[in-house]
């Protein structure tokens, strides 16, 4: 989950408006939520092209039904900003997308403990305008405030070195440690979860 530069993005307000959103009513930003998840994601080292952000658009339908959905968008007027999304992991654990990964590093036991029923960050992104404001920060604390039992957690990839900082920086604790040359995947858990403090560390 990380934001690469884009070229274009509108000024920056001192406090820009953020809505909640738990339902449908979200699909109405689908075309601004697809250009900043684009502007995001294209950029080293995600390298996602156009398809990615489609697809990302035309997964939103089956995301608002999802238990738990929540989404947090900022705006400055009309324009956005930056978002975040989030539901409850399903019991039993996915199987799909990264998920497996996942489970494979944290075990069975612990990935059902402290992943399944808890607040799944999925995606996280702000113009490179906003870079350097706290907008990140903020998206992240408010699609995360009323966590259940403050149990919130994310994935995001080895090879973004900005995105590592940003969650550790915010008080996030890394659960699963991949190669740091490879392109694993990293389970991170919220600064309010109650296993943070029982999360391997590196050997």
């Amino acid at each position: 989950m990380d934001i690469p530069d884009s070229p274009v993005s509108p000024a920056i307000p001192a406090v820009p408006a953020v809505r909640v959103f738990r339902d449908g009513d979200l699909l109405a930003h689908t075309t601004a939520l697809r250009s900043v998840y684009a502007d995001a994601f294209c950029a080293p080292p995600w390298n996602e092209d156009e398809e990615k952000a489609v697809e990302f658009g035309e997964r939103l339908p089956v995301n608002v039904r999802r238990p738990g959905f929540i989404a947090v968008l900022a705006f400055a007027g009309s324009d956005l900003l930056g978002f975040a999304t989030a539901w409850t992991t399903p019991t039993p654990f996915p199987t799909d997308r990264c998920y497996p990964q996942a489970a494979a590093g944290l075990g069975p036991e612990r990935t059902a403990a402290w992943l399944c029923g808890a607040r799944e960050i999925d995606e996280l992104a702000v113009l490179p305008g906003a870079r350097g404001t706290g907008l990140a920060g903020e998206l992240l604390a408010a699609v995360t405030e009323d966590a259940p039992d403050g149990r919130s957690w994310l994935l995001t990839s080895v090879r973004s070195t900005r995105a590592m900082s940003f969650y550790r920086g915010r008080g996030w604790a890394q659960a699963t440690h991949p190669s740091p040359d490879g392109e694993g995947i990293v389970v991170f858990l919220g600064p309010r979860h109650p296993a943070r403090a029982l999360a391997p560390q590196p050997l």
